[in-house]
């Protein structure tokens, strides 16, 4: 039985305002957003406190990469704004990402750690899935909770990983839809069938004429899958 993923919507976006509308709009069906550096940039810890107030999960992708010491710090103060997740990138190295993880258990807080193994900008020709699986292992084996890697290298990811090690897989683009600046993009439909825990859209729904006809396009697609219906 293949399990549903969890939509994240990226609020990529230039005002909080505009993220505050959509928050209201999606809620009903998403529980998850995520906050990129052009919001966070723009708005701050506001715009995750505009998420908890709608009692969703914040995703806060800042790609960290810096020095343990710096980014151990970044780790706490997220924690305490109650983020749920977020991103660093595992090039930083063994040293930062374990000091990342030790600050978190420090806190208590459950904030779960992502490793950014290749943005999905990267072309495939350019990205061997094996090297991302190796990435994904040695993230597993530093303490980290999951990692960020396209829907194509899920598999290799699953299987090289322990039980329960999150796969998050932006990029995703329903059939026909515009990739814009990504390169490794997947269909709803095949997110779910590559057994992704969660599913990033970004534009696909923030763009729409109807967000929240979109986003639910989107789980329907996705939920058909695990159905066995598709």
């Amino acid at each position: 039985m293949v399990t549903v993923p969890d939509l994240v919507v990226a609020l990529d976006l230039p005002a909080l305002a505009d993220a505050r509308s959509l928050i209201a709009l999606l809620r009903p069906v998403v529980s998850r957003f995520k906050v990129g550096l052009e919001l966070f940039t723009a708005a701050g810890p506001a715009a995750v406190e505009a998420i908890r107030a709608a009692e969703a999960e914040v995703l806060l992708d800042l790609k960290f990469h810096d020095i343990p010491h710096t980014v151990a710090g970044a780790v706490r103060s997220a924690a305490r704004l109650g983020v749920g997740m977020l991103t660093l990138h595992l090039d930083a190295g063994e040293a930062t990402a374990r000091a990342a993880v030790e600050a978190a258990q420090e806190t208590g807080a459950g904030l779960r750690l992502l490793g950014i193994t290749r943005l999905t900008s990267h072309p495939a020709v350019a990205t061997p899935p094996a090297a991302v699986v190796e990435s994904a292992r040695r993230a597993a084996s530093w303490g980290m909770h999951g990692v960020v890697a396209a829907v194509r290298e899920a598999a290799g990811v699953r299987a090289a990983c322990p039980p329960g090690f999150l796969i998050i897989c932006p990029g995703i683009r329903p059939a026909g839809a515009d990739a814009g600046d990504q390169s490794r993009t997947a269909t709803p439909a095949e997110a779910a069938a590559a057994r992704c825990d969660l599913a990033v859209v970004g534009r696909p729904i923030t763009r729409a004429p109807d967000p929240l006809s979109a986003a639910r396009a989107v789980l329907a697609e996705m939920r058909a899958v695990a159905a066995g219906v598709s």
